[in-house]
């Protein structure tokens, strides 16, 4: 609905009367103010029920300070998405007419993208009941918007929201079912077939070759034995950014503590222990799919954290790849094992395979969801420029991080007597000493610091909200790093 809209505009835009009820309930909805406003207002006409959809009612109060995370229009759109599915879906709704005719780009890209994210049901795709009847669309774009370009921003916006429904869908898998071995061939399974993508998984033999130690210490109690999966895209055509950029992704696929063992209310998630990986296999998925013109390394760092007779023991030392001297102070900090040794692989790659940068994705800590709650992931950085690019981008995006400080005095909790450090501590400060310990090994093989961004993120979502019809995984850092790939592709940078 245009801004400057009237009850009269809206019924002649529609060709429907409204009753004298509904009229008052429209113009009391165009008459609010304020960000608290409902961006949709459903009402049920003869023919059919209707949602009117409005984004331009931001707070007018010069007085009060803006809101740094304050909600993006695409990220509004994209939430609007889900309670009209849920509406249609109730309604049994067979076509479904998507009037986006004052509409901008952002407006009808977040509305889309919300439409896919909330057609996912866990239930259905694993074949426990049918599926329900989605509705045909009809868009009617706005005159801005051609046709051709209509029609591709559809294919963009239905990628990104698979790109999330299947990072969505691998966190929601049982630790049973999703264990190193099976997701490494889910992974070979998806990006088989894929233009410009090749796939490499490392197994315990090719683990021990390459000393990644510490990813066989978390590792070795469980049935099945870690891998390392290394997924390339190298486009035909690249674009402002002729360097690859690496991610890694935290894959625990359970995480039981290990012999500092959690209790059972702290374990009853722990399925979703692997979120990081599954977005970063999500994140070149979509890259690939969409023919993204920047050169992707992906690391999926795979292992569950088992307890047995040969599970890895407080005050063990382990030897990392990047040759540093481990304490384990705390088994239950496995996380950060994972990623060091994957980290130390993707940036001791030579010559023009080396990354531009690297990005980890990770469900590290509980503290970093005591300071920022379950929607903001922690973003630690040794580089102002991706602070920039990660926050902004999720800023419009709606998949929200907050910068936070590598306080390198707190380095000293640390250092070990045995070793070159611990690989936790006690106390105060966990995201920050986990993020500092991920920081070691963000060095190439000369020694020097790899542009590095470390994401803390929660990938769960526990109760149904906007787009998410549903509780489970939550896709969390896939739309925020899609478009940070996105700018450096194309070179629209923050």
């Amino acid at each position: 609905i245009e801004a400057r809209a009237t009850v009269k505009v809206i019924a002649a835009q529609l060709g429907r009367d409204f009753t004298a009820w509904q009229e008052k309930q429209v113009q009391t909805w165009l008459d609010q103010k304020g960000p608290a406003v409902s961006d949709v207002l459903a009402l049920t006409l003869g023919d059919g029920p209707v949602w009117l959809l409005r984004f331009g009612h931001e707070s007018e109060r010069a007085d009060v300070s803006a809101d740094p995370l304050e909600k993006s229009v695409f990220a509004r759109a994209r939430d609007t998405a889900g309670l009209v599915f849920q509406g249609a879906r109730t309604a049994k709704i067979e076509d479904l007419v998507l009037d986006f005719s004052f509409a901008s780009k952002e407006e009808l890209q977040g509305f889309l993208v919300g439409l896919e994210v909330a057609s996912y049901s866990f239930a259905e795709t694993m074949g426990f009941k049918s599926q329900a009847s989605r509705p045909k669309l009809r868009l009617i774009p706005s005159v801005e918007i051609e046709q051709e370009s209509a029609t591709s921003l559809v294919k963009e916006s239905a990628r990104l929201g698979i790109a999330m429904n299947i990072a969505r869908h691998l966190v929601n898998l049982p630790g049973g079912t999703l264990n190193p071995e099976s997701y490494a061939e889910f992974a070979r399974e998806l990006m088989k077939g894929v233009a410009g993508v090749k796939v490499d998984v490392w197994d315990e033999r090719r683990l021990k070759t390459e000393n990644m130690n510490l990813l066989l210490a978390v590792g070795g109690a469980a049935s099945v034995a870690p891998r390392l999966v290394h997924i390339s895209y190298r486009p035909k055509v690249r674009g402002v950014e002729k360097r690859p950029v690496a991610l890694v992704g935290k894959g625990v696929t359970f995480d039981s503590g290990g012999l500092d063992i959690k209790p059972s209310s702290a374990m009853r998630l722990m399925k979703k222990d692997m979120g990081g990986s599954a977005a970063v296999l999500a994140l070149q998925w979509w890259a690939a799919s969409s023919k993204l013109p920047l050169a992707l390394d992906s690391y999926l760092s795979l292992a569950e954290n088992a307890v047995a007779s040969a599970s890895f023991r407080p005050g063990d030392i382990v030897k990392s790849r990047s040759g540093l001297a481990i304490e384990i102070h705390n088994t239950d900090a496995e996380g950060r094992l994972v990623l060091a040794d994957a980290m130390d692989v993707a940036v001791k790659r030579k010559a023009s395979e080396a990354p531009a940068c690297l990005i980890d994705l990770a469900t590290l800590t509980g503290a970093i969801k005591v300071g920022l709650g379950s929607e903001i992931a922690g973003l630690f950085t040794n580089s102002d420029d991706l602070a920039r690019e990660i926050f902004d981008a999720g800023l419009e995006r709606g998949d929200l991080s907050w910068r936070m400080p590598l306080f390198q005095p707190y380095k000293t909790s640390l250092r070990s007597p045995f070793a070159d450090h611990v690989n936790a501590s006690d106390g105060f400060g966990g995201a920050i000493t986990a993020a500092l310990f991920l920081e070691l090994f963000a060095k190439n093989a000369e020694g020097r610091a790899v542009p590095w961004a470390h994401l803390d993120i929660y990938a769960w979502k526990d109760a149904a909200n906007g787009a998410w019809t549903e509780p489970g995984g939550s896709g969390q850092g896939v739309l925020a790093i899609s478009e940070v790939l996105s700018r450096m592709a194309l070179g629209h940078r923050s």
